[in-house]
C-alpha cells in the first residue's frame, strides 16, 4: 500500500490475467490530467472495464479521484522508479476486473494519499463525501511513529473494525496486498519473506472467508513462489511439461458439450486450469499428477434448476465418482461460495472434476463480497443504536473477530489470535434450543459456544444438551447440530483450566484466560501466593478455614506404627464421613489413601494381594470441625429442569457444589453424580432424603458402591 512495493517482476503470475501496462500509465500520468471534463488517459482502460460491468456507471467521479490522487502523488516513485501513482491505478484496475462499483473504485484511487501525501480525510470528505471517507480511513496504516512494533498489528485491527461497518475496505485492502506482492521482486529477501508470510497468515485467509478466490488464489502463488522457491519450480515445470501434451480434459469437455446439447441445456462448458498451488496439493494427495488432474471443467447455466439438471445427465451418460459429489447450492459454504462438485471417468479413463454453477454463482465464486456491490445502494440502512453501520453483508466469523478483538487491548495477543482463528477454514452453524443459530469454526466445542452466546457469562455454564442428548463441555459440534447450554445460578463459578485444552475459538481462550488470571487455583500443599491481609480494626473474627480438601489428615489418624497422619488422605472414589467404617491402604511415597469399607475398590485391592492399614476417625469438637466432601450419585427419570430442582434442594440444606456431572438418558432415565461439600458430616442423611424428595428421583446413593438396578 506504500511505497515499499517494488517493480513488475511478479512471481507466479496468474495465466489469462490481463496486466496493465504501468510504463504507459506512467507516461500517461506524467503528461497531465487532459482537458477539464474529459477522462484522462490513465484511466481510460480501468474505465472500459468498469463500463463493462456497470455500463450506467457515472465516470466523472472516478475522474475527479484519479485527477486528486495524480496531483497529490506527484513527485513520488515506487522503488522501480515507476510514478508512485501507477500503484493506485492498478490496484483500482484490479478491483474493476472483478466488478466493483464506483464507490469502490473512487476510493482505491484515493487509498494511499492520506497515507503518503498532505491530503486530509476532511478534504476526502468535502470533496467525495462521508462514504468514501471511510473507505479510505479505513484501509490507512496506523503510523509506526505513534505505534511502534505494534502498528501492524493494531492497523489490522483497525482495519476490520472498519470491515465490520463496510466490508469494501478489505476488499481495496486485497487487491492493494495483491498488487504489492506482484511488484515485490526487488525488495530485500527477508523483507520479502516477512510480507509473504502474513499475507499467508492474514491476508489469504480474509480473501477465503470474504469469497474473493480470484485473489486468493494469485496471492497464494505469490507466497508459495517466495516461501518454498523449489516447490514452487518443481509445480511450474510440471505444469510446463503438460502445456506441450494433448489435454484430456479438452476431449472431456467436448463429450459434456455434446451431450448437453442433445438433453436441450444450455450450458457453457470450459476448461479451468489449477493455480499452481492447487497443483501442488493434488500431488501431495495423489501422487505425480495426470494431464486430468491440472484442471477441471467448469459447467456454467443459466437458472439453479439448470445445474441439477446437469448432474443428472453426467451421471447418466458419464461413470461418475460419487465420493466426489458435494452440494453447495443447497448448503452454501459459509464465505457465499455456491457450486455443485462432481467428478467422472474421462477420455483417459482418469477422473476429470466438474464444477456446475450459474453465471451469477460463478460471479460470486471469483469475486465474494465485491460481486454484491454497494451494501447501502437502494432503500437506505438505518443506523444501529450503537451508531455503526449496519452492513447487510456482514458474516459471523466477522462478528466473532469483532467481539473478541475489543476484549484484547494487547496486540501481540490480538495478533497471535488473530491468526489463529484465521487459520479455521470452515465454519459449522449450530441451532440454539431458543430458536437463533451461532456461527462457528469447524472443530469448536460447547465451550467455545458457551462464550459465543452469553460472553463472561459462560463462565457459569455446567453442561449442555447436543441434539436434545447431554453432553460434556469438550463435545465437538457439527454442521446443523441443536444445543442447549446448561447455566449455573451460581454467579461465582467459574472455568477450569481444562476448559482451555476445549476451546478453539480466541473470544473463549480469551476469556477463559481471562478468569483463570484472576482466579488463581493454589496447589496442594502449596503456601499462599500472598500473606493474608490484616484484620480490620474491631471485634475479633473467627479465624478462616484452611483451604484444599478439608477432609484430610486431621479427622482420620493412622492406627500403625510409623505412620504420619500428616500423610492420610481421603479417596475421592468414595469421599468417606464421619462415622462411615474407613479402612486404608498404603500408595507411593508412604501415604495412606481412606476409603469407605463398601468401596468397591477395597475389594480390588484386597483381591490384588494389598494390606489394608487400619484408620479411624479422630474424635473432635466444635473448635475442630471440619467441611466433609461427599459423592452423592441420584437415579431419576428423565424430565425438564430436573438439575435445577436438584441443585436447589441441595442448597437448600446448607451444602455446597464441588462438581457436578450428568450423564446421557438412557431410556428416560439419567444419572447425576455431585460432589458437596459440608459442614457437619451428620447432616448427610438428611441432605440425602431432602435430595430423593425432589419428584422423578428414586434413588440417592453414596458413590463408591455398587448402584441396584434401577426400578422397571
Amino acid at each position: 500500500m506504500s511505497a515499499d512495493a517494488t517493480n513488475e517482476g511478479a512471481l507466479g503470475r496468474r495465466r489469462g490475467r490481463p496486466r496493465i501496462d504501468l510504463r504507459r500509465l506512467g507516461r500517461a500520468a506524467l503528461g497531465g490530467s487532459g482537458a477539464r471534463g474529459r477522462l484522462p488517459d490513465a484511466i481510460d482502460h480501468v474505465a472500459k472495464v468498469h463500463r463493462a460491468h456497470h455500463p450506467g456507471a457515472d465516470l466523472d467521479i472516478l475522474r475527479r479521484a484519479y485527477v486528486l490522487a495524480e496531483s497529490s502523488h506527484r513527485g513520488q516513485t515506487r522503488k522501480s522508479g515507476e510514478p508512485y501513482i501507477t500503484h493506485p491505478l492498478a490496484v483500482t484496475l484490479i478491483l474493476a476486473e472483478l466488478g466493483a462499483e464506483t464507490t469502490t473504485l473512487t476510493a482505491s484511487l484515493l487509498h494511499d494519499t492520506v497515507e503518503d501525501t498532505e491530503v486530509t480525510l476532511d478534504q476526502v470528505r468535502e470533496q467525495f463525501g462521508e462514504e468514501i471517507r471511510f473507505l479510505v480511513d479505513g484501509v490507512t496504516k496506523l503510523e509506526k511513529v505513534d505505534y511502534g512494533a505494534a502498528a501492524e498489528p493494531e492497523t489490522f485491527r483497525k482495519m476490520l473494525v472498519a470491515t465490520g461497518n463496510d466490508v469494501r475496505v478489505m476488499s481495496i485492502k486485497l487487491a492493494d496486498r495483491l498488487h504489492n506482492m506482484r511488484t515485490l521482486g526487488v525488495m530485500r529477501p527477508e523483507k520479502q519473506v516477512r510480507i509473504a508470510k502474513v499475507t499467508r497468515d492474514v491476508l489469504i485467509p480474509l480473501a477465503e472467508r470474504l469469497g474473493v478466490q480470484a485473489l486468493k488464489t494469485e496471492l497464494e502463488d505469490l507466497v508459495f513462489a517466495i516461501l518454498h522457491p523449489e516447490e514452487y519450480a518443481r509445480t511450474r515445470d510440471l505444469v510446463l511439461a503438460h502445456a506441450t501434451r494433448t489435454d484430456p480434459l479438452q476431449a472431456t469437455a467436448a463429450r459434456v458439450r455434446s451431450v448437453l446439447r442433445e438433453a436441450g441445456i444450455t450450458a457453457e462448458v470450459l476448461v479451468r486450469p489449477r493455480h499452481f498451488v492447487s497443483v501442488h496439493r493434488v500431488r501431495l494427495k495423489r501422487g505425480e499428477p495426470s494431464g486430468s488432474d491440472l484442471g477441471r471443467l467448469l459447467v456454467l447455466v443459466t437458472e439453479d434448476a439448470d445445474c441439477y439438471a446437469v448432474l443428472g445427465e453426467l451421471h447418466t451418460c458419464f461413470t461418475p465418482f460419487i465420493s466426489e459429489f458435494k452440494d453447495f447450492i443447497a448448503v452454501p459454504k459459509f464465505n457465499l461460495y455456491q457450486s455443485l462438485h462432481t467428478a467422472i471417468a474421462g477420455e483417459d479413463g482418469q477422473a476429470a472434476e466438474v464444477l456446475i454453477r450459474t453465471h451469477q454463482m460463478h460471479r460470486v465464486a471469483e469475486a465474494g463480497v465485491i460481486a454484491l456491490g454497494n451494501p447501502y445502494a437502494g432503500p437506505e440502512t438505518p443506523d444501529s443504536p450503537d451508531g455503526e453501520r449496519v452492513d447487510p453483508t456482514r458474516p459471523g466469523w466477522l462478528s466473532r473477530l469483532l467481539e473478541w478483538q475489543r476484549a484484547t487491548p494487547d496486540p501481540d495477543t490480538f495478533w497471535t489470535s488473530l491468526r489463529d482463528e484465521l487459520a479455521q477454514d470452515r465454519e459449522v452453524t449450530v441451532f440454539r434450543a431458543d430458536g437463533g443459530t451461532i456461527g462457528l469454526p469447524a472443530g469448536a466445542s460447547c465451550v467455545d459456544a458457551a462464550y459465543a452466546q452469553y460472553g463472561d457469562g459462560a463462565h457459569g455454564c455446567i453442561g449442555a444438551r447436543v441434539n436434545g442428548r447431554l453432553a460434556t463441555l469438550s463435545t465437538v459440534l457439527r454442521d446443523g447440530d441443536t444445543l442447549q447450554l446448561l447455566m449455573s445460578p451460581d454467579t461465582v463459578s467459574g472455568p477450569s483450566p481444562e476448559w482451555l485444552e476445549h476451546a478453539r475459538t480466541p473470544a473463549a481462550r480469551i476469556a477463559i484466560g481471562r478468569w483463570l488470571a484472576t482466579h488463581p487455583t493454589p496447589e496442594p500443599g502449596a503456601p499462599p501466593t500472598a500473606p493474608p491481609a490484616p484484620p480490620a480494626p474491631g471485634p475479633p473474627r473467627p479465624a478462616a478455614k484452611a483451604a484444599g480438601p478439608a477432609p484430610a489428615g486431621p479427622v482420620v489418624v493412622a492406627e500403625q506404627a510409623g505412620l504420619a497422619t500428616a500423610n492420610v488422605r481421603l479417596a475421592g472414589c468414595c469421599t468417606p464421613v464421619p462415622p462411615d467404617e474407613v479402612t486404608g491402604f498404603t500408595v507411593r511415597g508412604g501415604a495412606v489413601t481412606v476409603h469407605r469399607a463398601q468401596c468397591p475398590a477395597v475389594d480390588r485391592m484386597v483381591t490384588s494381594g494389598r494390606d489394608p492399614v487400619g484408620v479411624r476417625w479422630r474424635a473432635t469438637d466444635g473448635a475442630d470441625a471440619r467441611d466433609y466432601r461427599v459423592t452423592l450419585r441420584a437415579e431419576s427419570f428423565s424430565r425438564p429442569h430436573l438439575l435445577a430442582d436438584l441443585t436447589e434442594a441441595i442448597a437448600a440444606e446448607g451444602a455446597a457444589v464441588i462438581s457436578a456431572a450428568v450423564e446421557p438418558p438412557h431410556e428416560q432415565r439419567v444419572r447425576h453424580t455431585y460432589t458437596l461439600q459440608l459442614s457437619d458430616a451428620a447432616r448427610l442423611p438428611e441432605l440425602m432424603r431432602a435430595m430423593r424428595r425432589v419428584p422423578g428421583v428414586y434413588d440417592v446413593e453414596r458413590a463408591g458402591r455398587p448402584v441396584a438396578a434401577a426400578p422397571l
